[in-house]
């Protein structure tokens, strides 16, 4: 049987052949095994590689020439397939391997590191000098402490862990509840000051209004007798092309008596002088200077500007 396992494995990875591919030079190998030999004689090899490149036989070390569609086009062993399947349904599987020392079965059991390792690990490798047992007598002699460790979890410690639970659930809750109080308390804080604050901005915006109307009463009759005087001229404007066209002598002369008498008035007459109005005082000076200091509870005494105008 053991000579029949070792033909059923491929030497490359010796394991049970997986999709075995037939090489040119009739010997067998793992389609993955091949995969990876092409691929490390790709990666060796010059920057320049042909269109199809060569693969070394790792038994006969022939130099065999793959086909133009690589790998995939490689026949496969159907019959050395079905004998592994058949080897492997029979009940005769290979045990598992070391993946550090190839082909050293995995039969024994470390207890400090819990795991199965080979003779070699044990004896050479880095498990050598740590206890070991035999799998299936360990699973045996643990099978109990699962049951064992499960009695440790006394009702009574099970029960503190209820109350401590409840007592935290209870403690969170209150806290909640004082977190919603003091959020009542610091929006009722904050729009007192806001009512405090709109009071007073609106008592500042009332003082400029109350200064614009000054400014309105001084500039508006000014302005006012301004455009009465660009409205007489136009008046002089229109009433002079009439003269020009009139036609009549007496007419005429009578309208350019006239005539000279509005333009002398015109010209004759007082402008109205230009009124340079300040405003005290500025209302960013103002809130700067007079409300940089004023504490929170003291909002309501915060003083609100007398705006005068002043020429």
């Amino acid at each position: 049987m053991e000579a029949l396992e070792e033909d059923l494995t491929c030497s490359v990875c010796y394991s049970l052949f997986s999709d075995p591919r037939v090489l040119p030079c009739s010997h067998t190998f793992c389609k993955n095994c091949l995969d990876n030999l092409l691929k490390v004689s790709n990666d060796n090899s010059s920057l320049w590689r042909p269109l199809r490149p060569p693969l070394k036989c790792p038994n006969c070390r022939t130099l065999v020439e793959l086909p133009l569609a690589g790998l995939e086009a490689l026949p496969s062993s159907v019959s050395l397939r079905a004998i592994v399947e058949k080897y492997q349904v029979d009940g005769h599987p290979r045990p598992p391997c070391c993946q550090e020392h190839h082909r050293e079965p995995l039969n024994m059991y470390c207890v400090q590191d819990r795991q199965l390792i080979c003779g070699l690990c044990l004896t050479v490798g880095q498990h050598r000098g740590h206890p070991i047992d035999d799998l299936q007598a360990t699973f045996i002699r643990e099978k109990q402490t699962p049951s064992r460790l499960l009695a440790k979890l006394s009702e009574t410690k099970w029960a503190k862990v209820c109350e401590l639970g409840k007592q935290l659930e209870q403690e969170k809750a209150r806290c909640e509840g004082l977190l919603r109080e003091d959020q009542v308390h610091v929006i009722e804080y904050f729009e007192e000051r806001k009512a405090v604050l709109d009071r007073k901005k609106h008592a500042c915006l009332a003082a400029l209004v109350k200064a614009g109307v000054d400014v309105s009463r001084v500039y508006d009759p000014l302005i006012h007798r301004v455009q009465e005087l660009q409205k007489e001229r136009l008046d002089l404007v229109s009433f002079g092309s009439s003269v020009e066209t009139e036609e009549s002598p007496l007419v005429f002369l009578e309208k350019v008596h006239l005539l000279g008498n509005m333009v002398e008035k015109f010209t004759t007459s007082p402008l109205p002088s230009v009124v340079n109005l300040s405003l005290e005082p500025r209302a960013a000076d103002f809130l700067e200077q007079r409300w940089a200091s004023v504490r929170v509870g003291a909002l309501e005494e915060a003083p609100v500007p007398e705006v005068r105008c002043c020429s």
